[in-house]
């Protein structure tokens, strides 16, 4: 009989990712109150000096919404002033005054887009209403919106709405669902939740075993069905049991994408299945976020982490460890409850 864990139907994931095993710390000095999660796996644990700022409290993750606002209000002021020039995200990270890494995961939280494709869809949004309006010159409309030739605008067009910069300038109609258009600085972090200090830990080296698959950030619909896919290789594996993971990582900025992974810690992979993937994870320092709600609110979350929390955070994350998501037994994949824990490598 398949596990209570993996006949998940709706599990959603927004870049997050998991890695937890056997010898995992907590960093969150004098915390007697610790999660199920953490008991499960805390056995050795350690007391760690918390950052140089100390634990925030949840009435000052609250007073940073404010903050949270005016971060993503400058990602989209910038874009909107400069979309057309050859910006990049180095560029705008700059501009805003926070790392390339807080700046992609921060936006596509709040917003729902990769800040490339928000980038891109708008200059040829804006490109195709130019054309549609009979522009003169193709050329002119490619270079006004940052592409350095004819060639390379009439592939990005194409690839976005499936008609040439030709067709529409001679009265081809663009889908209306495909145009992008300016997102509402005042509203693109409007959703905020009251969020519970997250703890510090340290977990790793940790084996992961698991089904592996890449999505964009915004079709992240197929991860349900991955769980389930992964379900006939539970309790074959030699895992830990009572404990599954999804891990997130090989971030792509450019092209909006990632790789999800869900599995299982194991002490040594042995002989892994052809269709699975065995990911290693150093000992790192992480903050362990809790997420209470329903499975399918799970986005809130991560807007309120990296868009109310770590503006204001002394810990800077590591944008080149993967991030994850942990489950225990008390996630009921039937309804969607139960929780998780999300888990943001920091440097340090």
């Amino acid at each position: 009989m398949p596990s209570r864990r993996c006949r998940s139907t709706n599990r959603e994931a927004l870049f997050l990712a998991a890695p937890m095993d056997p010898g995992f710390r907590r960093e969150s000095e004098g915390e007697a109150g610790a999660t199920d999660i953490s008991t499960a796996r805390a056995k050795s644990a350690r007391p760690v000096k918390p950052g140089a700022g100390g634990w925030r409290n949840v009435g000052a993750v609250k007073a940073s919404r404010e903050m949270a606002v005016r971060f993503v209000g400058r990602v989209i002021w910038y874009i909107e002033s400069n979309f057309r020039k050859g910006v990049g995200l180095d560029d705008i990270a700059a501009a805003c005054g926070v790392s390339r890494f807080h700046m992609c995961r921060g936006f596509a939280a709040a917003t729902g887009y990769p800040v490339m494709e928000y980038l891109r869809g708008r200059r040829l949004t804006e490109a195709a209403r130019q054309l549609a309006a009979g522009a003169p010159s193709i050329l002119d409309v490619s270079l006004e919106a940052g592409y350095g030739s004819h060639q390379a605008f009439t592939r990005a067009f194409r690839d976005r709405f499936g008609l040439t910069p030709e067709t529409v300038r001679e009265g081809g109609a663009v889908d209306q669902t495909l145009l992008v258009e300016p997102i509402r600085m005042d509203r693109a972090n409007e959703t905020t939740i009251e969020m519970a200090e997250p703890r510090g830990e340290k977990c790793g080296p940790l084996t992961i075993v698991g089904l592996s698959r890449r999505y964009k950030y915004r079709e992240v619909g197929g991860i349900p069905a991955q769980w389930v896919q992964f379900q006939p290789f539970e309790g074959t594996l030699g895992e830990q049991k009572g404990l599954w993971y999804g891990v997130c990582d090989g971030f792509d900025e450019a092209e909006g994408s990632f790789r999800y992974t869900c599995g299982v810690a194991v002490e040594q992979p042995g002989e892994v299945p052809a269709e699975l993937e065995v990911i290693k994870l150093a000992e790192r320092s992480y903050l362990a976020f809790a997420h209470k709600g329903h499975i399918s609110e799970l986005r809130h979350t991560m807007n309120a982490i990296w868009s109310q929390y770590m503006p204001a955070s002394s810990d800077t994350p590591d944008g080149d460890s993967p991030l994850f998501e942990l489950y225990d037994e008390k996630f009921d994949p039937m309804t969607g409850h139960g929780g998780l824990e999300i888990w943001i490598p920091i440097k340090g």
